[in-house]
């Protein structure tokens, strides 16, 4: 799928960006009203019919209050910073992005409180392969959308709209070639972007210059003038021969890196003690096609899991010599691609969406029986990203290529005394109880995030931009 769909072409002149906190305005949503008429392009009511609640918890919904704020109103804030000496912005706007990742911000563990600021790395999938940037972004004065305040007059809603402008600072580095996935973690008290190119090579960059850039004005002048052109490669390895998606850092043992290919190949990265890495050049190999993904186990240093384009999900154990070290194999996981997994920080369970449409939830305990705990198939469209939530172990997003983006509590069961109701309406019964909230608006929506330092906070990248927002569900 990833080769399919993920590599889909942006044709996008000028990438838009979607920008603000919606949040769900919960019980007193004006459905009925809304689907009447909504005037929001961020929200398309008749797919999701009159949904109402199915359990206490559980409110499958869209954002009552979406407001998009396109790119140029946050272009403002950082059009200045745009290269001057030695790069030049692509023609026609920035490449729209395939992946990024959120980078922890050092302020404090918990950002919660509005305004938000969030750091990300991002990169582009330009026209042309010189025109391709690493982005490291800042995006902040973020506010709710969803409701507040009321003011006085119109005067004090115009200042205030004015003074909730969200706010984009933006450091480029220079990258030759369609940037794939990239996955980001703290080495040595300095964060490390792992960059997949669409060139077959997989590269680590330092975002130490470009974050404190985004930090500080007189910095940024300083990168752009002196700094940004300069910038290589911490290192640099080309011997999966072809291009890849797959990949992850361990977040056991700092500096272990997995990375897989069309290929099917699997390739082990260990950190040495000068800075740079050694890659075992025997690679993994039990998958029969492309390598689509890759996670850590969150509290075993040695365990990996992978998922494939032949349809079936691995589980690895890197202490074995590659030709032995899978452990487990659920060889039929899906009825056709796997494009992506993620392993709980909390449960023993791994959460994989595939190109038909399935969420899959493995009991890693019963792994071997090749039969989930759970499926869902409320996506109409293969699944182009999942995550679990970093602190609720039964909690998680997924986005796919129907535009949708939903939010799932494995906690939550119907309740008993709407269960007549229920039954009496068959669009609501066919809803899984699980089924927190519906996010809806984007267009061909590629990876989700959350934020872990903002509790219950998404973000996602597609080809209108990146979104962030927020539920009451979560």
């Amino acid at each position: 799928m990833a080769l399919a769909a993920a590599r889909t072409r942006f044709t996008l002149s000028q990438y838009g960006a979607a920008v603000a906190l919606c949040q769900h305005g919960g019980p007193h949503c004006a459905l009925s009203k809304m689907a009447a008429g909504s005037s929001c392009p961020f929200v398309k009511m008749a797919a999701l019919g009159s949904l109402r609640p199915v359990s206490k918890r559980a409110v499958p919904s869209v954002v009552p209050r979406w407001w998009p704020l396109p790119f140029s109103n946050m272009a403002a804030a950082s059009r200045l910073l745009l290269p001057q000496d030695g790069v030049s912005q692509p023609e026609g706007g920035s490449a729209p992005c395939l992946s990024f990742d959120v980078v922890p911000d050092p302020l404090g563990q918990e950002l919660g409180c509005f305004p938000l600021s969030l750091q990300l790395c991002a990169g582009t999938q330009a026209e042309s392969a010189q025109a391709n940037r690493l982005l490291v972004m800042k995006m902040h004065n973020l506010h709710r959308t969803g409701a507040g305040a009321e003011s006085s007059n119109s005067d004090e809603e115009d200042d205030d709209e004015e003074e909730k402008k969200p706010q984009l600072e933006l450091a480029m580095i220079p990258h030759y070639g369609g940037i794939n996935r990239v996955r980001v973690t703290q080495l040595g008290g300095m964060q490390v972007a792992a960059v997949w190119s669409e060139k077959g090579q997989v590269e680590i960059y330092d975002l130490q210059r470009p974050l404190v850039a985004i930090s500080d004005p007189q910095a940024m002048a300083t990168f752009l003038r002196e700094e940004q052109a300069k910038i290589k490669p911490l290192f640099s390895f080309a011997g999966h021969m072809t291009e890849g998606f797959a990949m992850d850092w361990s977040p056991m043992v700092p500096g272990r890196l997995v990375t897989g290919d069309s290929n099917k190949n699997i390739h082990l990265w260990s950190p040495k003690a000068d800075g740079t890495w050694h890659v075992d050049q025997r690679p993994f190999t039990a998958h029969t096609a492309s390598v689509e993904d890759l996670q850590w186990s969150p509290t075993e240093a040695t365990v990996f899991a992978s998922c494939s384009a032949d349809g079936s999900i691995r589980v690895w154990d890197v202490r074995a010599a590659p030709g032995r070290a899978c452990m487990l194999t659920a060889s039929r996981a899906h009825a056709s691609d796997i494009n992506v997994i993620s392993w709980n920080r909390h449960e023993p369970f791994l959460l994989s969406g595939g190109d038909d449409g399935a969420l899959r939830v493995w009991d890693l305990r019963l792994f071997q029986t090749g039969t989930s705990v759970a499926t869902f198939k409320q996506h109409t469209a293969p699944i182009t990203s999942v995550e679990w939530h970093p602190a609720d172990g039964g909690v998680f997003a997924a986005a796919g290529a129907d535009n949708q983006v939903t939010q799932w509590d494995l906690a939550v069961e119907r309740d008993q005394e709407g269960e007549g109701e229920s039954e009496d309406d068959p669009a609501l019964a066919s809803i899984p109880p699980q089924l927190l909230f519906v996010h809806q608006g984007e267009t061909d929506i590629k990876e989700l995030h959350w934020q872990p330092q903002c509790p219950g906070v998404l973000i996602t990248t597609a080809l209108s931009g990146f979104t962030v927002f927020r539920t009451i569900s979560v």
